[in-house]
């Protein structure tokens, strides 16, 4: 049995897609600011950031008639947004760390440390992030800033569940020891 989720429709995604102008300027005032920190996070540069953004909205715009409610609104640009993150990113030709790779900056799982702890100096955790290489940046916020799990994280970026799985190890234990570098522990 297959299970589908209907979204209510969105009244400004629906004025829009009747040639209502005003409403894309709503549009983009309501989605921009979530949608550039979404990318920013990524890709770790705010032109990059603003440019995913204007190219997101763009192509949100041109495609708006097909858009169907299989999702949010916000959820579909958020989709097209992290997409032309990682293409970004690919264009850098970031690199995935190989889990065999022998020189793979390895440490053990640190104990007495929870995230709860590392949600509370969230301006150091930020800080921190934007400090990992792409990789492990861009697996660790999907996964801790986005949301997505790791299966979703492998499909958008094109490698397997257990690559993804290590890379948040690492990017995690790699966070956590600069934040203890900062002085946080």
């Amino acid at each position: 049995m297959e299970l589908t989720a209907t979204y209510i429709k969105d009244e400004l995604v629906e004025q829009c897609k009747q040639g209502f102008v005003p409403g894309y300027e709503q549009l983009y005032r309501k989605y921009a600011k979530a949608m550039y920190n979404t990318s920013l996070r990524i890709v770790n540069n705010p032109d990059d950031a603003e440019d995913v953004l204007q190219e997101a909205f763009t192509d949100a715009f041109r495609s708006l008639s097909d858009f169907n409610y299989r999702s949010t609104f916000g959820a579909w640009l958020k989709r097209i947004v992290i997409n032309k993150s990682i293409n970004i990113l690919r264009k850098r030709k970031f690199d995935l760390v190989d889990i065999d790779h022998p020189d793979v900056y390895a440490r053990p799982e640190e104990d007495g440390i929870d995230e709860q702890e590392i949600e509370w100096k969230v301006n150091a955790v930020k800080s921190s992030i934007r400090l990992l290489p792409d990789g492990y940046r861009a697996v660790i916020s999907l996964y801790l800033l986005e949301g997505y799990d790791h299966e979703e994280i492998a499909e958008i970026l094109g490698i397997s569940h257990n690559t993804v799985r290590t890379q948040y190890v690492r990017a995690k234990q790699k966070l956590l020891f600069l934040l203890k570098q900062g002085g946080l522990s």
